[in-house]
């Protein structure tokens, strides 16, 4: 029996836009389009912000840093190479339907004019 100080249980498969920052948290494998390689993201609670992300992005053993979050099934994330500046921006959308284990968007480099479609998917 549960007593009313404990919160009801996550839904285990939310819609898109009940996806949280909770649910981010993890270990991630994007793949690029047009690119050979993908990487691999490890999400975790933001240290210092309520509702967010962090953590780091590994392309083939290059490495930046990673923050971001999710609103409403609206997922953005920042990527820095050097831990100051915006290397690139991930924007995309929680996947209705994925129980917010896939996010689908575009991924731009700072230095490139055209980005990328990604597709991101949460590891087991």
């Amino acid at each position: 029996m549960r007593s009313a100080a404990q919160s009801p249980p996550e839904n285990p498969c939310p819609k898109a836009a009940e996806v949280t920052h909770r649910h981010l948290v993890g270990m991630w494998r994007a793949e690029f389009e047009g690119l050979p390689r993908g990487a691999t993201l490890l999400l975790e609670p933001h240290a210092s912000m309520a509702e967010s992300v962090s953590g780091a992005v590994n392309r083939n053993g290059e490495k930046a840093l990673l923050a971001g979050d999710v609103d409403e099934g609206e997922f953005s994330l920042e990527e820095s190479t050097d831990g100051v500046s915006i290397s690139a921006t991930w924007i995309g959308d929680v996947v209705e339907g994925s129980c917010g284990r896939e996010i689908r968007g575009s991924w731009q480099a700072a230095s490139e004019r055209v980005a990328r479609p990604f597709v991101l998917r949460k590891l087991p």
